[in-house]
């Protein structure tokens, strides 16, 4: 039996690079990337997209909208990493572990959308919640993550290992205008009905995330606290090998979060924090920007797509 071709196209950026990593010495498929001279050559970029099995996009969003234009093979399927394609109805949500069913949907799927590195935590704290009624669709979110600054591509990785490195800030926050490209995505996956406030940072170490949710209990739902809210996420998340939830336990004795605990691999780590006698609650989610925020989840939702 034919192993089935795997495309990537845009295999020098940091995400393209990490899932040819992950994908390279596997004997199960045959992977192909296009050489240098080829990269921006529009017809042999078209050649490769439409001979192959599932073609893995690793490029800006419009790249990636004029790469799925050119396909005229009806037996390509795509995984697109960009976010050109998080939103759209046409699009298979490619986050496994969100939903009952997910996966499945994922495995037969023509065209998935890998979702967006801060929307991984987000929305895999939120949608559960959203979904049981314990957090009210309209709650007004607000959500901080600080990432490595691998998370801002070749630019962020010269900057703080490129030549005058020294003069690089150790931390930046940015989406100031309140209008950065993953809220609409986080909205719409999460189930909530208002526009959440995302406020995103930068840190000075390559790579990883914490990102955190504060809540207020007397804007839950009747009835609900920490306890609450980690029951469902802990139940939500019993069968999923790459999401867990710490024990309640464990957060009462945790003095900080290691944005890059993680790193290197395709999980995420989910926690919920209480002071009950201020009615204060707060969500955290750890995880790598590169592994289950990018090249990991592609790689995940390939395997799901070949059926393995």
């Amino acid at each position: 039996m034919r192993a089935p071709v795997v495309f990537i196209d845009g295999d020098q950026g940091t995400t393209g690079l990490q899932i040819h990593e992950r994908l390279h010495g596997r004997t199960d498929i045959r992977l192909h990337t296009l050489a240098a001279a080829d990269r921006k050559d529009p017809q042999r970029r078209a050649q490769a997209i439409n001979a192959c099995d599932i073609a893995i996009l690793c490029l800006p969003d419009a790249a990636a909208r004029d790469a799925v234009a050119t396909i005229v093979n009806p037996a390509v399927r795509v995984i697109d990493a960009s976010s050109a394609h998080r939103s759209h109805p046409d699009w298979t949500y490619g986050f496994p572990e969100m939903a009952p069913g997910q996966a499945a949907r994922i495995a037969k799927a023509s065209r998935v959308s890998n979702p967006g590195c801060y929307p991984t935590g987000a929305i895999g704290l939120l949608h559960p919640l959203v979904r049981d009624g314990l957090l009210p669709a309209d709650y007004p979110i607000s959500i901080h993550a600080v990432s490595g600054y691998s998370g801002r591509g070749r630019a962020g990785v010269e900057e703080h290992e490129g030549h005058g490195a020294r003069q690089a800030p150790a931390y930046q926050v940015y989406g100031l205008a309140l209008a950065h490209k993953h809220v609409p995505e986080i909205q719409q996956q999460a189930g909530l009905g208002q526009r959440p406030i995302f406020v995103p940072a930068y840190g000075a170490f390559r790579q990883g995330i914490v990102l955190t949710v504060p809540l207020l209990s007397r804007l839950l739902a009747p009835g609900t606290n920490g306890a609450t809210l980690h029951e469902c996420l802990a139940r939500h998340y019993a069968e999923a090998p790459h999401v867990s939830v710490l024990p309640l336990q464990a957060t009462q004795a945790l003095q900080h979060l290691d944005p890059q605990v993680l790193n290197g691999s395709n999980d995420m780590q989910l926690g919920v924090f209480e002071n009950a006698e201020h009615g204060q609650i707060l969500l955290s989610a750890v995880f790598d920007n590169l592994g289950k925020g990018a090249s990991g989840a592609a790689v995940q939702n390939l395997d799901l797509m070949l059926g393995r």
